[in-house]
């Protein structure tokens, strides 16, 4: 399992002080490629044209964030296809007892021209798939 921090600043949150239902998007994303490592997803774009794009995603809240809340995103991954992971990730306080938020966002492989290509060996052998 990959565990990211987050910090809640006010400007995540909305009107009611709880940290807006998208925001949980960019904060998977983020956890996401520090996962993968921003180097290597830049690496793969500049001498490959490989990239991911998100395929399906299902969230679930079940309670919100607060400004001044730090938050630990927690992803594990598995592979779908050659060509397709699904990272299951859960946002969570530090010592909670039960997830904020779930996620099953699958992202597919592409290359030039968005079309499909097999995940990059070094991609697997990153997320162990």
């Amino acid at each position: 399992m990959h565990v990211h921090p987050v910090d809640i600043y006010y400007e995540d949150t909305d009107f009611s002080g709880v940290v807006y239902h998208a925001n949980y998007l960019r904060y998977f994303e983020r956890a996401r490629e520090h996962l993968l490592g921003r180097a290597e997803l830049v690496r793969l774009w500049q001498e490959g044209n490989v990239g991911f794009v998100v395929y399906k995603a299902t969230l679930e809240y079940k309670e919100g964030a607060r400004f001044g809340d730090t938050l630990e995103i927690r992803t594990t991954v598995r592979l779908a296809s050659p060509f397709r992971a699904v990272f299951d990730q859960q946002a969570w306080r530090p010592g909670g007892e039960k997830p904020l938020v779930k996620a099953e966002i699958e992202l597919c492989c592409v290359g030039a021209g968005q079309t499909l290509v097999q995940l990059p060996d070094v991609v697997r052998q990153r997320l162990a798939i």
